[in-house]
């Protein structure tokens, strides 16, 4: 084999009060290739995958070229650069005889992010909880809908953890905590009302609100009037995700409304089970 191309979902991470250990995999997805020959990667991000990939395959190293099409907008809040390393790391893996389970692959990328949150469902699909030894993973019922809406702007996670205070109020940290476990206990039950109210969070979305995306509050309040168990910031952002099981495009029409950012587009998806995949 001297080319492969692997599939890797978007992901949206955080829901509110699970910073960097809550995810889910969604059907949008970028395609990464990977080839042998050619030049040597020179991209930062790159050839750090390629180095850590063949220390720990310990298999010879070899040339390789890549590229990356796809629908997965960079600096958004939606995993971007996950598609790139795990697309990379399992292309690799490919190309050198899979030397490397799953499981390695996922944790090199997650080392590399420096957060499991977007690596874990990504690799593994569903909604994940990682951040200790083991990962837990539950599938996503087909009629849950997620509504995004994609400012015209980008956002980049180390910026965004920039705005983040040293310390935190001891009661608002408990809710914050108690709200990530009923959103866990809702998609482990797939019993998706308990989402009401549960994405609300103090550790990290009030600082962000407030620095870098001031309409989130309204874009969220309007999904909610509009039909959706309730919305968070995606990852670090730009984008903003609702949830619903009823009537998504009036959702979407409504978030888009409040945010009232020119150029703001808004995406309906589904949730991703597979996670990444070789083939397109």
């Amino acid at each position: 084999m001297n080319e492969v191309t692997i599939r890797v979902p978007a992901t949206t991470a955080n829901l509110g009060p699970g910073y960097d250990c809550l995810g889910i995999a969604l059907q949008i997805y970028n395609h990464v290739t990977v080839e042998r020959g050619g030049q040597a990667p020179t991209h930062e991000m790159v050839s750090a995958v390629a180095e850590r990939f063949f220390t720990a395959a310990g298999s010879t190293t070899f040339p390789f070229t890549w590229k990356i099409n796809g629908d997965v907008p960079r600096s958004r809040g939606m995993g971007s650069s996950v598609t790139v390393r795990l697309g990379l790391l399992h292309g690799l893996n490919e190309l050198a005889g899979k030397p490397l389970s799953a499981d390695a692959l996922f944790q090199i990328c997650a080392q590399l992010e420096g957060h499991p949150d977007n690596a874990a469902p990504a690799a593994f699909g569903g909604f994940t909880v990682a951040g200790g030894a083991e990962i837990a993973r539950f599938e996503v019922a087909p009629e849950l809908r997620f509504v995004l809406l994609i400012p015209d702007f980008e956002v980049s996670t180390p910026a965004a953890r920039k705005v983040l205070p040293a310390q935190l109020d001891r009661l608002a940290a408990a809710q914050s905590c108690a709200n990530a476990c009923r959103i866990t206990a809702a998609f482990a039950a797939k019993n998706y009302n308990l989402l009401r109210g549960a994405f609300v969070d103090q550790l990290h979305q009030p600082f962000r609100e407030k620095e870098l995306i001031p309409f989130l509050s309204k874009v969220i309040a309007a999904g909610e009037s509009a039909g959706a168990l309730g919305g968070f910031l995606s990852g670090s952002g730009s984008t903003i995700c609702c949830v619903t099981l009823d009537k998504p495009d009036a959702v979407a029409a409504a978030m888009l409304a409040a945010a009232n950012s020119p150029n703001a587009r808004t995406i309906i998806t589904a949730a991703d089970n597979s996670g990444v995949r070789v083939g397109k």
